[in-house]
């Protein structure tokens, strides 16, 4: 049986001090929010994803919408003076206090993958919705994942998950199609995602060669509940080259390429993963570079997920993932994604003409934003959810990865809801 090693406690007495916890709690109840009344956002993580981030609710300010930055957190402090400048926000070096403040009702977390699940359990207690980066927990966190699905649903918060695809309405057409019986019952698919470089791995920047803990970076709270190991400029700055902080392919891409595929099928927890690949191209790392997963579900469907970061053909691979556009196959016929189309084409001695479905809308991650910030008003679900979509995907992904490590066939024990080796 899988037991997280987790010592909440001692992770948040070095992460934060206490002295935010009162504050939290006067902070558990949001106010409800008018139509056109202005939604204040801040932002936990100021890296390069993060600055993204900020970039896109600056431009959807700029389009009219009613947001507001307020404040920006990260642990490092020359970054989170150089974010608080760009978004003409308040710094903050603790996320506590970010979440403390009573102007803000939502907050967007772009942090390493072993930080999230604590900072939207932490987030969904203060009463702020969430816009979360995918992977939504680290790897060796199932029951943290757990909890956090828990938290979400107990809080009744808004948690969008950053796999932006999910704004292309041609997943949520599909999974219409699917509905109505388009292919018959579903028994297999396919997704993946391949591209050639580890540049978002190794290629990472390190702002600093000369960096050191102290006041203007906490090297403790970036280890969290990771293995405690003496300060590294590349772990702090590289932190996706390395199993403490990553997950490689698996947590990093894979969440793009699966969330669709599971959406579409409507399944829910695995039943079996078993997964392959390695470190066969990129050496300077500890992640793999390539990774391969087969998942059984109940529902008696298959799902392939396969990819590398060490070919991209076909380089246009269409709708979806790079490389590797979604098949959707059933006992009467099969999906794919052409251009513009969905198209249906039916097996053999089915009785029914091919279809082309057109798409509506393609991916937007502006409109992934607008979907969240229209959920935080209407308490609408969003796109892509965390407590059922999020976590249903996540523990697949988890599965993987532990399948890979200790190269055992991974199972899931559906009444305890754990993963089991």
């Amino acid at each position: 049986m899988l037991q997280e090693k987790v010592n909440r406690r001692e992770f948040l007495r070095k992460s934060a001090g206490g002295a935010m916890a009162a504050a939290l709690s006067a902070a558990s109840l949001s106010r409800a929010l008018g139509a056109n009344e202005k939604m204040g956002i801040g932002f936990i993580g100021c890296g390069g994803r993060g600055l993204a981030h900020v970039s896109y609710v600056k431009q959807l300010q700029q389009a009219g919408e009613a947001v507001e930055i307020v404040a920006v957190f990260d642990l490092y402090r020359p970054r989170m003076e150089s974010a608080a400048r760009a978004a003409s926000a308040k710094a903050c070096m603790d996320y506590r206090e970010l979440l403390a403040d009573e102007r803000i009702d939502a907050v967007c977390i772009a942090t390493p993958d072993h930080h999230h699940g604590y900072q939207v359990i932490d987030a969904v207690r203060a009463g702020k919705d969430v816009y979360c980066e995918k992977p939504i927990t680290h790897w060796r966190q199932f029951e943290l994942t757990k909890r956090m699905a828990a938290e979400v649903k107990k809080h009744k918060r808004i948690v969008q998950v950053g796999t932006q695809g999910m704004s292309d309405t041609a997943w949520h057409q599909a999974a219409q199609l699917v509905k109505e019986g388009a292919i018959g019952k579903p028994i297999h698919a396919e997704c993946g995602y391949f591209r050639i470089g580890d540049w978002g791995e190794r290629g990472m920047p390190i702002d600093d060669q000369n960096a050191k803990p102290g006041p203007d970076l906490n090297w403790d709270a970036f280890l969290g509940d990771s293995p405690k190991r003496p300060f590294d400029v590349s772990r702090f700055f590289r932190w996706r080259m390395y199993w403490d902080y990553a997950g490689g392919p698996s947590t990093d891409l894979f969440p793009h390429s699966l969330t669709p595929v599971v959406e579409i099928l409507g399944v829910g927890f695995p039943e079996t993963v078993v997964a392959t690949g390695g470190k066969f191209r990129y050496e300077e790392r500890e992640v793999p570079d390539t990774f391969n997963m087969l998942i059984d579900y109940p529902e008696n469907v298959t799902i392939a997920v396969l990819g590398t970061q060490g070919n991209d053909f076909p380089a246009t691979g269409g709708r979806g993932s790079p490389g590797r556009c979604p098949v959707i196959r059933g006992w009467d016929g099969t999906i794919t994604f052409e251009g513009d189309s969905i198209v249906v084409r039916p097996q053999p001695g089915v009785q029914r003409p091919a279809r082309e479905v057109r798409i509506e809308r393609g991916e937007s991650m502006l409109e992934h934003w607008r979907n969240f910030l229209n959920c935080c008003r209407t308490r609408e679900k969003p796109w892509s959810p965390v407590e059922d979509l999020g976590y249903h995907v996540q523990t697949a992904l988890q599965m993987g990865v532990l399948s890979l490590r200790e190269k055992e066939v991974a199972r899931f024990d559906r009444e305890k809801e754990q993963i089991v080796l």
